[in-house]
C-alpha cells in the first residue's frame, strides 16, 4: 500500500496573496511541502506556464521544467527527502523521463544512480542519464520488467525511488495543482485532461485540490473533472475506469510510442479510478494515429514542443467535445508533460 504523506493544515496560514513575491518554483509552496526550502535539492523546477491556446483551452506546458518533463517536481521532492534522511544511493526503473530527471537530480545531490529502462526507448533517454553520470541498464520489455530487474540486479542498498515506492514524489507533483489555482487568480478549471502512465501526477493533484479546500483557497469539494488520458495499446486505467472495477488489472502486451504511457501495471491505479469518479471525471484511450496528428497539430498551432502524450491529452479533447462530454465554454487545461525533442 503506497504511503501518503500528510501536513497539520490547521496550523498553516497561506493564502495566494502570500505567493507574490516568492520566486517561481514549486517551492514557493513551502507550507505544504516536506522539507525547508533551504534543505531542498533544487534545479528551480516548477511554476511552468499556463499558455491559452484556445478560447477558454489552456496547456500546461511541463516541458519547461529541468530535464525537459514534470518528473522534475517528483524528483526534487523525492530525491531532496532521500539525501535529507541518509541516503547513499539512488535507484528506479522508468519509461524514460524519470530516469532523466532522477539522474540529474542524484547529480545536484552528489548520490549515485542507477536507472533501467526498456531497452527500445529512445536513445536520447539514455544518453540524457550517462550525461549525468547514472548507471545505467536497458532492459528487454516494459518499465514493469525494468523494476524487476533492479529489485534483482540493482546496486544493493540503493533507495527505490520507483513511482510510489516512496511517497514524496506525490509531494512535487501535487504543485501542479496549487500552481492550476493560482495562475487562474483561484479559480477551478472545468476539466484537466492528463496523460497517464503511473498517474503519479493525477494523484498528487487529487490530494492537491483536497489541501486547498482545507486551507481556504477554494470550496470544500470543488476540484475539476479529471481525464484519464492513455494509449489505446495500454490502457490498464481506462479498462478499470470503464468496467467499474475498484482496481486495475495488468495490461498484456502493451504497445504505443508515447512511451510514458507504457506503463502497463501502474501500481497507483486504484488511485487514479479514485480521482477519476470522485471529481466525475472519465478516462479516455487515444489511437496511435490520432495521437500523432494531435501533437503535430497542437505544436504547429501553438508553438509548444508537444511531446506524444500531450498529444494524446489534446487529441482526447476532440473526442470529448465530438461527444458532448466536455462542453463549448467550459475551461480546460490540458496537461502537456514533457518535451517532444526527446522522441525525435
Amino acid at each position: 500500500m503506497p504511503l501518503r504523506v500528510d501536513y497539520d493544515l490547521a496550523g498553516v496560514r497561506l493564502t495566494l496573496a502570500d505567493l507574490a513575491q516568492r520566486p517561481p518554483t514549486l517551492w514557493r509552496y513551502r507550507e505544504v511541502l516536506p522539507l525547508p526550502v533551504e534543505e531542498a535539492v533544487t534545479l528551480a523546477e516548477g511554476f511552468t506556464p499556463l499558455l491559452e491556446v484556445a478560447p477558454n483551452v489552456w496547456v500546461k506546458d511541463e516541458s519547461r521544467n529541468p530535464t525537459g518533463s514534470f518528473k522534475a517536481r517528483g524528483m526534487a521532492a523525492a530525491v531532496s527527502m532521500a539525501k535529507r534522511l541518509g541516503a547513499r544511493a539512488l535507484c528506479a526503473p522508468s519509461a524514460g523521463n524519470a530516469a532523466g530527471a532522477l539522474a540529474a537530480y542524484g547529480a545536484r545531490a552528489g548520490l549515485p544512480v542507477t536507472v533501467a529502462m526498456p531497452e527500445d526507448t529512445p536513445r536520447s533517454f539514455f544518453e540524457e542519464c550517462r550525461l549525468y553520470g547514472a548507471t545505467v541498464h536497458a532492459v528487454p520489455g516494459t518499465i514493469t520488467d525494468a523494476g524487476r530487474f533492479l529489485r534483482e540486479h540493482g546496486p544493493k542498498g540503493a533507495f527505490d525511488v520507483s513511482t510510489l515506492r516512496e511517497p514524496y514524489r506525490i509531494e512535487g507533483k501535487k504543485t501542479m495543482g496549487y500552481e492550476l489555482v493560482e495562475q487562474m487568480q483561484g479559480e477551478v478549471p472545468d476539466v484537466v485532461l492528463y496523460p497517464t502512465g503511473g498517474g503519479t501526477g493525477l494523484i498528487g493533484m487529487r490530494k492537491a485540490f483536497h489541501e486547498m479546500a482545507t486551507l481556504g483557497w477554494i470550496a470544500a469539494g470543488r476540484m475539476p473533472r479529471f481525464v484519464s488520458v492513455q494509449a489505446a495499446g495500454c490502457a490498464p486505467v481506462v479498462r478499470g475506469f470503464t468496467t467499474g472495477a475498484a482496481r486495475t488489472e495488468p495490461w498484456v502486451d502493451a504497445e504505443t510510442r508515447a512511451y510514458g504511457l507504457r506503463v502497463p501495471a501502474p501500481l497507483g491505479g486504484f488511485l487514479c479510478l479514485r480521482a477519476i469518479r470522485e471529481s466525475r471525471g472519465t478516462a479516455i484511450a487515444v489511437a496511435e494515429d490520432a495521437m500523432q496528428r494531435a501533437t503535430a497539430e497542437l505544436a504547429a498551432m501553438s508553438g509548444i514542443d508537444v511531446c506524444p502524450e500531450g498529444g494524446a491529452a489534446w487529441a482526447a479533447l476532440a473526442q470529448l467535445r465530438a461527444t458532448g462530454m466536455v462542453r463549448n465554454g467550459e475551461r480546460v487545461v490540458v496537461f502537456n508533460t514533457g518535451t517532444g525533442l526527446k522522441y525525435r
